[in-house]
């Protein structure tokens, strides 16, 4: 075994234990709960490793790091979550490696996101991103809708041709009267993802929590965790 390989594997064995238990404090079953490890700033040969090691969802958040990892790894049977902030003008390449969409907080998105879904021939799955510290009508500093917003986005998905509505993504804010606390946080998100599965039977993934906060989201009950630094290491500057 590699170096790198024998500190992956003991990093994933970490976060796994961390996971368990937190499954365990809250009375629900590991699976549960489905890591997704964030390679951004990572190398193709990182992916590769995680495979090997039994990882089989990843994500990144810029599209020019994305682009060229996943179709180094195409050969993998992996599922590419997108999780950044998405301009339009990156949907089409998107579109082409990405399997879940989980940063979807605008109509024009949802737009462009159909259209190269339908060009693509693909379905493409769709979170869509609160941002707990943005008043009605706002965006969130870090990315989302408004949580007043969610409803008539998860409207314009569910009606677009070659998207799926998914769930409900979030990042714990920096700003507003969640800043901090995290915990209070994904009980918010899970709140407003109850909600809406009321209306979107399957829309029942939930997004929440990272090395940091993994456990507060889920024992709030996220059904997915995104975790980078705990599994990768400290990540190298972006000169």
């Amino acid at each position: 075994m590699t170096d790198r390989k024998a500190q992956l594997a003991a990093n994933l064995a970490q976060v796994e234990e961390r996971i368990t238990s937190a499954c365990t404090a809250a009375g629900r079953k590991r699976e549960e709960v489905t890591l997704i490890v964030v390679t951004k700033t990572y190398p193709a040969s990182d992916v590769r490793i995680l495979h090997e090691l039994g990882v089989r969802h990843v994500a990144e958040n810029r599209d020019q790091d994305a682009a060229p990892k996943a179709t180094a790894c195409a050969d993998l049977s992996l599922t590419w979550h997108f999780v950044g902030q998405l301009q339009t003008n990156k949907v089409r390449s998107v579109t082409s490696y990405a399997d879940v969409v989980q940063s979807v907080d605008r109509t024009k998105l949802v737009t462009a996101l159909s259209a190269a879904a339908v060009r693509a021939d693909r379905e493409l799955g769709c979170l869509i991103q609160v941002a707990l510290d943005a008043e009605s009508g706002e965006r969130g500093e870090r990315g989302g809708v408004a949580p007043d917003g969610i409803e008539e986005l998860a409207a314009a998905v569910d009606a677009a041709e070659g998207l799926r509505l998914d769930g409900l993504m979030t990042v714990a804010p920096l700003a507003g009267p969640f800043a901090g606390r995290q915990r209070a946080a994904f009980d918010r998100l899970m709140e407003l993802a109850t909600r809406l599965r009321a209306g979107h039977p399957a829309a029942n993934m939930v997004s929440a929590g990272m090395s940091a906060d993994l456990e507060d989201a889920v024992a709030a009950g996220a059904t997915h965790v995104r975790v980078g630094t705990a599994v990768l290491g400290v990540r190298p500057g972006l000169g």
